[in-house]
């Protein structure tokens, strides 16, 4: 007998029709206008799950630190829970009391739930806090440029400037012109931390393409906007949007149409960007036609554009992609500047974006009611790393890196706990993780499937996924609340992540301090209850879960934010964070920390690897973007990933000129290497992708040609074998993929066959 019940992802809301053990269908909410496709995967719930826990052989015979070289191909020894569960304290308490809790990496990151409660990052720094604390990681892989950048030029964080976007319906009933670097990919928007109830982006953009509003997507890519909107597609060679911006603005001024007054009254710096713009600084002017050698854009396209842009009301957009790039602050600073020359910040629909269309929320116009949270003590350890800085950390002990103008010294790393994401996609250069890797004596990851970060791992404890358990889900940023309820029974010995580390806290000696006394259960019930307190006049959790959901917005959204609205109006009364309370155009405080890769203003700087640069031995430019058939690495076994694939493989586009200079046609099997490593894809060929740019989607599951040996292939097509691991800047420290130089041939021969879905070897442990 099967049931229907309602759950929620971070790609959407569905109804799931089960018999308890497999999800027979998949439907899409009902009140959804524009489902993501990716909600069909989880069909796939069974599919190459970790049954029991399960105990690298060399690490179970030997312990701690035993044969690290051998993580990824060793056998793993299946265990009973009692026995894992007293192996993982044991090592806690091993590496706390003999190193200390800085010795401990609890920096896990990723999208594992949309769970208010069974969200497994959170669940992990709670039990970590409350036993003595552990080194953690600040910032994101999506935004870290802008997280430490935008509180020095707008004095406000980036989480509460991406709540203060002005709202798609202003755009649609204001903005004459949207020029977005980056595009506004609809793909990325079917995401929102958290989860949506609607996805509601298409129609909006398409609501003001129809009033009148004109697209210009500045971008390797062209079905980085919709082609329903028939905007205009200026394929800039990657990593020149800065230059492309002072080009603007540069045509602005020449023009004299720049708003001197907004430029007085609302910010500071703006002499010295000037006499950088115009070249007095340093004998350079940024013309248009210094920007078009460049970015490959002709001058006299980038003056037209400068003309319309001060016509009419215009906004400014620029994908989270910019910025995870060499130098990677600086498009978003330079942007905000190129804003502030038009001088339309805090106008209804004119200003500027910081990642329209990078998630689901921003500017989604949504009633935001405030949510629950699951509590957690503060970390008693000071120690962190920026969040792309793994590899350094591991290889690296007792080094010095700088930070936002601080010095730190990374710690000497002996634990790594890890749940709810797979840095085997996330992170960059996977050679180089792979040996930074072996280092700790010991890594312990909760994972409900065999993926890369599960088989090099010492001890892998299987997960509950969403879809095995209750929890209540819905962003901050959303007018929805999901009650998600079990919809089938956890696979094999699965348990949810709570109860895990409950049962470590009840061995460690802070079980009561860490469950309260509560079941998992009973902790979603008390979290719904304290949203009923902040929210009153929500139903009870009975009549809550009965219903399945919440919306407490109305059938349209209609709220109207403007992006800095009280600001403008009287910059006095409403002043900036900042030192000045101004929009900073030059910073004092940035200049001072005297980083020559982040100057106190925006500056153009060359990319480590770009396609101006001449006589390089790869000559085509790789953006490893995110895929539109999965979430990162998520459900890469399911359906809608897997009918995405080209030859068993993740789809690589490369523009016909570039393909047929290499005798490559669509459907082949293609290597794609370069200094870095290498990696097997299949072939697409796309005029939608600029001549010398090559798109390869990340997420594909790390499958190398020798589980473990650095250096061999990819055979699964995951771009981050030949990615850069470098920071932005001594600022940020954020990862830099997509700056990053390739070259594709045709695979010759017939090509190795690729299982990345299969579950390793396992013996018995005297084997």
């Amino acid at each position: 007998m099967s049931t229907r019940r309602l759950t929620v992802t971070h790609w959407g809301a569905y109804e799931l029709e089960s018999d308890r053990n497999d999800i027979l269908a998949v439907l899409p909410f009902a009140e959804d206008p524009d489902p993501s496709p990716i909600g069909q995967s989880l069909k796939d719930v069974a599919r190459s799950r970790v049954a029991r826990p399960s105990i690298r052989r060399s690490w179970l015979l030997d312990g701690p630190g035993a044969a690290t070289e051998r993580r990824g191909v060793d056998p793993f020894v299946e265990v009973d829970w009692d026995t894992a569960l007293d192996l993982v304290a044991g090592e806690l308490e091993r590496v706390r009391s003999r190193y200390g809790n800085e010795a401990i990496f609890g920096g896990s990151y990723g999208w594992a739930s949309a769970g208010r409660f069974h969200h497994a990052q959170s669940q992990l720094r709670r039990f970590l806090s409350f036993i003595g604390g552990y080194t953690a990681k600040v910032d994101t892989y999506s935004h870290a440029a802008a997280e430490v950048l935008v509180p020095h030029v707008l004095g406000m964080s980036y989480n509460e400037l991406q709540a203060a976007h002005t709202s798609w319906p202003v755009i649609a009933e204001h903005t004459d012109l949207i020029v977005t670097f980056g595009g506004i990919p609809v793909k990325n928007a079917q995401v929102q931390s958290g989860g949506h109830g609607r996805h509601l982006l298409r129609g909006w953009m398409e609501q003001a393409a129809a009033r009148g509003t004109r697209f210009v997507n500045i971008s390797p890519i062209r079905d980085d906007l919709l082609d329903t909107l028939e905007g205009r597609w200026l394929a800039a060679r990657p990593n020149t949007d800065v230059a492309v911006m002072l080009g603007l603005a540069y045509a602005i001024v020449e023009a004299d149409q720049q708003d001197t007054d907004f430029l007085d009254r609302y910010c500071v710096g703006w002499d010295r960007l000037l006499s950088y713009l115009t070249g007095e600084r340093d004998g350079v002017a940024k013309t248009p036609e210094w920007a078009a050698a460049l970015s490959g854009i002709e001058a006299g396209v980038i003056r037209e554009l400068a003309s319309a842009m001060v016509k009419g009301r215009t906004l400014l957009n620029v994908s989270w992609s910019v910025q995870r790039t060499d130098h990677g602050e600086q498009p978003y600073w330079m942007v905000i500047a190129l804003a502030a020359v038009l001088g339309q910040i805090g106008l209804p629909g004119g200003g500027f974006g910081l990642g329209y269309g990078a998630i689901g929320s921003i500017g989604n116009g949504a009633t935001r009611l405030p949510g629950p949270s699951l509590p957690s003590p503060p970390n008693p350890v000071a120690a962190f790393i920026p969040v792309a800085r793994i590899s350094d950390l591991l290889l690296n002990p007792g080094g010095t890196f700088d930070y936002n103008g601080g010095t730190y010294t990374y710690p000497d790393t002996r634990l790594i706990y890890w749940c709810g994401g797979n840095p085997f996609h996330h992170h960059q250069d996977l050679n180089r993780l792979l040996d930074a890797w072996r280092k700790p004596d010991t890594v312990i990851v909760h994972e409900p499937f065999w993926s890369a970060t599960a088989r090099n791992a010492d001890i892998v404890l299987p997960a509950t996924t969403p879809l095995e358990r209750n929890d209540l889900g819905g962003a901050a940023a959303d007018d929805y609340l999901f009650a998600m309820a079990q919809v089938v029974d956890p696979f094999g010995q699965a348990r949810n992540d709570y109860d895990i580390f409950s049962a470590l806290a009840d061995r460690l000696g802070v079980a009561e301090a860490f469950t309260e006394e509560r079941t998992a259960d009973e902790w979603v019930r008390h979290l719904y209850d304290e949203f009923r307190e902040m929210n009153p006049g929500q139903p009870d959790h009975d009549e809550f879960v009965r219903r399945g959901f919440l919306h407490h917005g109305p059938d349209q959204p209609t709220e109207r934010v403007v992006l800095l609205e009280a600001f403008r109006s009287d910059p006095d009364r409403h002043p900036l964070g900042t030192p000045s309370g101004r929009i900073e155009l030059f910073s004092e405080t940035v200049a001072g920390f005297g980083y020559e890769d982040c100057p106190g203003h925006p500056t153009w700087m060359e990319p480590a690897e770009w396609l101006g640069r001449a006589g390089s031995d790869f000559p085509l430019h790789l953006i490893s973007n995110q895929p539109s058939t999965r979430l990162h690495s998520q459900w890469d076994h399911g359906e809608t990933s897997r009918k995405g694939k080209v030859a068993e493989r993740e789809p690589v586009r490369l523009h016909p000129a570039d393909a047929a200079a290499r005798g490559i046609a669509s459907g082949d099997v293609v290597r794609v290497f370069n200094a870095r490593g290498e990696c097997l894809a299949g072939a697409v060929v796309d005029d939608a992708v600029r001549s010398g740019v090559v798109q390869l989607a990340t997420g594909a599951w790390y499958t190398p040609a020798q589980p473990g040996v650095a250096g061999t292939p990819c055979l699964h097509g995951n771009p981050n074998v030949l990615t850069r691991d470098a920071g932005t800047s001594r600022l940020a420290q954020g990862p830099t993929a997509h700056t990053c130089l390739v070259e594709v041939a045709r695979y010759e021969g017939e090509p190795p066959a690729v299982r990345p879905f299969d579950p390793p070897e396992f013996v018995q442990a005297d084997a």
